[in-house]
This record gives C-alpha cells, sequence and structure tokens, in this order.
C-alpha cells in the first residue's frame, strides 16, 4: 500500500512571529467588528426611537415674524 506524501512539504510554516501577528490581526478585526455591529444596532434603536417621538409630537407651530422697526432718523445738523 501506498501511502501518501505530506502536503506539509511543500508549505512554509509559518514562524511563531507570524502566528503571533496573525491572531493578533484577527483579534483586532473581531474587535472593530463587534464595535461596528454594536454601533450600528445602536443608529437603527435611536432612529426608531427618534421617528417615534417624532410622529408622536404635534407638528411645530409656525413662529409670528415681527418687523423690525425702522431707526429713528437723526435731526439735521444746523
Amino acid at each position: 500500500m501506498v501511502t501518501q506524501p505530506k502536503t506539509d512539504i511543500f508549505k512554509p510554516t509559518p514562524s511563531k512571529l507570524e502566528t503571533r501577528a496573525d491572531a493578533a490581526t484577527r483579534a483586532a478585526r473581531e474587535i472593530a467588528d463587534h464595535e461596528a455591529k454594536t454601533r450600528a444596532a445602536k443608529i437603527a434603536r435611536l432612529r426608531a426611537a427618534r421617528l417615534a417621538q417624532e410622529a408622536a409630537a404635534p407638528p411645530p407651530a409656525t413662529p409670528v415674524r415681527r418687523l423690525k422697526a425702522a431707526a429713528p432718523k437723526q435731526a439735521a445738523a444746523k
């Protein structure tokens, strides 16, 4: 019976430094992905709350426009 050769022969094995760097990269990406998911969930929750609050509130009244009084004219200099 013929044994299968190892497939690891032609693949370079990563050094400890590379595996540590890969682990750190993976951990950093997981943290960033988790933060992005929580941020998106928070934005969606706040948007829904804002839209519900705006729907429940009466429309804002239009402000009354006041006309500015004309500046008093100064008496002609003698």
